[in-house]
């Protein structure tokens, strides 16, 4: 069984953050989205795996090369413009066709794995396995309609769903689909859409089965999902300290400090929380729960809670950040005092913000 991992797309939702690079390549607990993705479907047993790489494909073959490091054999797949992931199917069809294969959307993270869809998938001889699980914006994603346990109709985001069962971003096929792909126009946005790919397997009376996701799932399309996702993730986190403290530090809770990172007098971190290399912390920081800090940062006076601070950061200044996501090279200093207590940021790589 091989896989083909989808890193394409535009990632508008979450600019200003992709206005330098691919959306996949962001951080949820200092590792890169794909990464996730990658050791998934590593650890189901896959050893061949297709990228598709998209317009903004800056950034990734530099940061998973071969594919060795994840114990895999990687072969890039260019798809010029995003025109659907049944039309991501279509263009590897050379590469994947001959044995099953797992479609992986490169931007989802699923607490179990994919074990789960491939055991369903051989248990049950089926031509395809799809996951579902419920939700409260099923507009946001494919959406199955299912009567007495067998499914009746998908539908691409919906206006007005009638099922909250969301398609979770893992399938397994046969060679099949290729078929099925090919029988399909493109949607009202221009693309083809694998719930029509789908649909057209269910039509041709192909076995399509249901694989109930179990434990947390998570689609990280905008800020908000991603910085969700980095709770989800530190939560399970397992503590350790490489760095160094001075005087007067504080550590509660799961923590992890990487490396070269110094963390300076009079600082509370606060886990769950993850702290890279070669960091300078405080003195007189509070770090919150559910923040991570990549590589380079550093940060004098601030409080920080619930945010994703990227690599070689620069943050000094008296006041409160929560909730924001701060992209690489980026500096806040501190302008006047008798601001407001609370900030929000989404910047993007290399911004300038005095407060």
């Amino acid at each position: 069984m091989r896989g083909l991992l989808l890193a394409g797309g535009h990632g508008t939702r979450l600019r200003p953050l992709t206005f330098t690079g691919n959306k996949h390549l962001l951080p949820v607990a200092n590792k890169p989205i794909l990464f996730y993705g990658l050791e998934n479907l590593a650890r189901a047993g896959i050893e061949e795996v297709g990228i598709i790489l998209g317009p903004i494909k800056e950034g990734i073959v530099e940061a998973v090369g071969d594919g060795a490091k994840f114990g895999l054999k990687v072969t890039y797949i260019h798809q010029p413009e995003p025109l659907g992931i049944a039309h991501a199917i279509m263009i590897s069809e050379e590469f994947l066709r001959g044995e099953p294969f797992v479609v992986y959307l490169g931007d989802n993270l699923l607490k179990n794995g994919i074990e789960s869809f491939i055991k369903l998938f051989e248990e049950k001889q089926s031509d395809a396995v799809i996951g579902v699980t419920p939700t409260k914006e099923p507009q946001r994603f494919g959406v199955v309609e299912m009567e007495n346990g067998k499914i009746v109709r998908l539908v691409e985001k919906p206006k007005q769903p009638k099922s909250n069962l969301a398609l979770v971003g893992v399938y397994v096929f046969n060679d099949s689909i290729f078929e099925a792909c090919k029988k399909i126009k493109p949607s009202w946005r221009g693309e083809l859409e694998i719930t029509d790919a789908i649909q057209t397997l269910i039509n041709m009376n192909k076995k399509v089965d249901v694989n109930f996701v179990e434990g947390w799932w998570k689609d990280t399309g905008k800020p908000e999902d991603l910085l969700e996702a980095n709770q989800l993730v530190l939560q399970e986190l397992e503590p350790y300290n490489k760095g160094s403290l001075e005087d007067g530090v504080i550590i509660t809770g799961n923590v992890v400090i990487e490396e070269g990172t110094v963390i300076h007098r009079d600082s509370t971190i606060r886990g769950p929380a993850i702290i890279g290399r070669n960091c300078e912390i405080g003195p007189n920081v509070y770090i919150g729960p559910y923040t991570s800090i990549g590589d380079g940062t550093k940060i004098v006076g601030a409080e920080i809670e619930n945010s994703i601070i990227m690599n070689n950061v620069f943050i000094e200044c008296n006041r409160r950040i929560v909730d924001s996501i701060i992209g690489n090279y980026s500096t806040i200093i501190e302008y006047e005092k008798n601001r407001p207590k609370g900030f929000k940021f989404i910047l993007g790589e290399r911004t300038f913000a005095s407060i």
